[in-house]
């Protein structure tokens, strides 16, 4: 792993992170150490300020009124129906929404490309639904933003336009 962390985000990021996921919700918080332990067995360094909001703040959430919580660093939904490993530090594949289901180049769903959609270069924050995950980007030019992919593609977030972390949890709050 060669890439250092970034800087850490400002207070008034961090507070509005601790905002858009209340303290009674939140599980503990890893603290650095852990973070960078994790970090090092995956070979690749977390984007801020998520780094910092599982280190500081909290390691997940559980479910809340609009949405179904935040995934403890490293742990996928129940419902993750994923066969690969999770490659986090691996390229992400892709710099631009694509929608499979409408690309007559996939022949079909065992494309390995899909797979390395929902595998590679990326943490799964959460499922939207059991066929839709958010995943925060950790390697690449997309790195730092946040992607919705499902069953039948991918797209950055919100509406296509780049978000990263605290943007994406700041938009979950206001739901």
């Amino acid at each position: 792993m060669t890439r250092t962390p970034d800087p850490r985000p400002d207070e008034a990021t961090l507070e509005d992170l601790r905002s858009a996921f209340p303290a009674e919700r939140r599980e503990p918080a890893l603290g650095y150490p852990s973070v960078e332990e994790w970090e090092a067995e995956n070979g690749v360094t977390l984007p801020e300020p998520y780094r910092s909001f599982v280190a500081e703040i909290g390691n997940g959430s559980g479910p809340g009124p609009f949405d179904g919580g935040l995934q403890p660093l490293g742990q996928l939904p129940a419902c993750w129906a994923g066969a690969e490993p999770r490659r986090p530090a691996a390229p992400f594949p892709l710099e631009a929404e694509w929608i499979w289901e409408d690309d007559e180049a996939v022949a079909d769903d065992e494309d390995a490309r899909i797979d390395a959609v929902f595998s590679d270069g990326s943490v799964v924050l959460c499922a939207q639904d059991t066929q839709s995950f958010w995943l925060l980007v950790t390697t690449g030019p997309q790195r730092g933003r946040v992607w919705l992919v499902a069953d039948v593609g991918a797209s950055p977030v919100p509406d296509g336009e780049p978000a990263g972390f605290a943007e994406w949890a700041r938009n979950r709050r206001a739901v």
